[in-house]
């Protein structure tokens, strides 16, 4: 392992113990929650448009610390399920707790502030600016984001040490991604893989608690699928949290300890891998008779 991963690696141990810590410190103080209890949880889910349904009272809930997989026939609700939950759309009904609080209806930019980070099936880079110029727009709360601070002589040393640091952050993320050599490439030209590994790099600089992948394989070449699912594992063993909505059923099989079926806006079925893989129901729904 690199320098620049072990690093990495260390930072991120650091603050998965700080949220496990001030999880257990809620408890002590509120008596609302623990650390065992889910992390999201996703109670008669429905969203309309117009007089479709996309989404019919869905309700799942995911495990702190684990892979779970979402899957299910185009026109199952997944993706609409997911936007319900990242806030791009407001649900007509039911409603999503994360980390204890109710974030139904709430901005995106207010779920992501809460810890809850998405990913897109095509990724959502800024193609005229270079990979790092990417990465840099990613961290929450940049002093350089204030007009006064940016002008002004003594806060502006402020800005400036700030934005050192998160250089600093930014290198040790591509590095860890290995992708710190296309820094100074447009992100337009990056390959769909290279963009995956982008868009879950830059994810990780706003601190999240738990990641959203919508499709992250979509596009992906074997070599840099295989990369990608070793980070999100070693990101598991950090002590984040991943739900993602995947077609390649071997990436849901082989690395997701639960697995969530939805069918016609609803969940059909929900559990281990191999429980799913034996369920008749989903065998008829959804995998065509075969596994």
């Amino acid at each position: 392992m690199s320098d620049a991963e072990t690093n990495v690696g260390s930072d991120t141990v650091a603050d998965s113990s700080a949220r496990t810590e001030s999880a257990e410190e809620v408890t002590e103080t509120t008596g609302r929650r623990t650390v065992d209890e889910p992390i999201l949880q996703v109670d008669d889910l429905v969203k309309r448009f117009g007089g479709i349904t996309a989404v019919d009272g869905a309700s799942f809930q995911v495990e702190r610390g684990t892979i779970t997989g979402l899957i299910g026939p185009n026109g199952a609700g997944k993706s609409t399920t997911f936007n319900c939950i990242t806030g791009v759309y407001t649900p007509n009904e039911g409603s999503v707790v994360f980390e204890g609080t109710d974030i139904t209806g709430r901005d995106p930019y207010q779920v992501a502030n809460q810890g809850l980070v998405r990913t897109f099936q095509i990724a959502r880079e800024l193609p005229e600016m270079t990979v790092l110029e990417n990465m840099m727009l990613a961290p929450k709360n940049q002093l350089g984001e204030s007009l006064w601070r940016s002008v002004a002589p003594i806060a502006r040393r402020d800005v400036v040490e700030q934005e050192e640091e998160l250089r600093e952050r930014a290198w040790e993320m591509l590095e860890f991604f290995e992708i710190d050599h296309l820094a100074g490439e447009y992100a337009g030209n990056l390959s769909g893989g290279q963009r995956k590994l982008l868009e879950m790099a830059r994810a990780l600089l706003t601190d999240p608690e738990m990641l959203l992948l919508d499709e992250p394989m979509a596009g992906v070449n074997p070599s840099l699928e295989k990369k990608l699912l070793s980070h999100i594992h070693e990101l598991q063993d950090q002590g984040y949290t991943f739900l993602l909505v995947e077609h390649d059923m071997d990436v849901i099989m082989n690395h997701c300890e639960h697995v969530i079926v939805m069918h016609q806006g609803t969940v059909l079925a929900e559990g281990e891998a191999a429980e799913i893989k034996a369920n008749e129901e989903v065998i008829e729904a959804y995998l065509g008779g075969e596994v």
